[in-house]
């Protein structure tokens, strides 16, 4: 066998994969796809596939009752919380803010919603604010790490350097492996620095 002739078989080798890849490639693409699942043997009255929109669709329905709901039960809790839940997922966090305060109203000692009231002004840049909330949640809970790794994040967002340096050591007293300590340690450093 020559050189050239090797060659041309090692090239047709290859070639053969390769055609072969994409033609099993295609194959499983149009076995499996959402469209051709859904049009193939279904019953007429048979429910959407999924991927087919319907689930989509439905969830912006859930959305728009729960947000109706609490705009017309403004002394239902949960309905406030359920409201502010939605619109935090979707980051609208003034709105979510709003309906966190109609539901802090109406239980003022509810621990889960001032925490969050503290958690979702941070989100929305409100430093200030979530420093109010979560010190008010941590007069409840003095070790809850979530609330006083917020709080350090909430108090060098705001260039508080005193209060985020007490924030840090408890944060390192309650949780010395915390992975956002170096980061607190370092933005604490730079603010110091200016």
């Amino acid at each position: 066998m020559t050189r050239e002739n090797l060659l041309f078989a090692v090239i047709g080798v290859l070639a053969g994969f390769i055609v072969g890849f994409l033609f099993a490639s295609n194959m499983a693409q149009r076995q499996f796809s959402p469209s051709a699942a859904s049009t193939q043997n279904l019953p007429a009255n048979h429910p959407p596939v999924s991927g087919a929109g319907g689930d989509a669709q439905q969830t912006f329905a859930d959305v728009q009752a729960s947000m109706k709901k609490a705009r017309e039960e403004p002394q239902n809790f949960e309905a406030q919380v359920s409201a502010a839940r939605l619109e935090y997922q979707i980051q609208r966090f003034d709105e979510a803010i709003g309906f966190l305060l109609k539901a802090n109203r109406l239980k003022p000692d509810d621990y889960e919603t001032i925490a969050n009231l503290g958690m979702v002004n941070l989100d929305a840049g409100h430093y200030d604010q979530s420093i109010k909330w979560y010190k008010a949640a941590l007069m409840k809970k003095p070790d809850d790490i979530s609330v006083v790794d917020g709080l350090c994040a909430a108090a060098l967002g705001a260039g508080d350097t005193k209060e985020a340096e007490a924030c840090i050591l408890k944060l390192e007293k309650l949780d010395p492996q915390n992975v956002d300590l170096k980061q607190f340690k370092d933005k604490l450093s730079t603010l110091k620095a200016k």
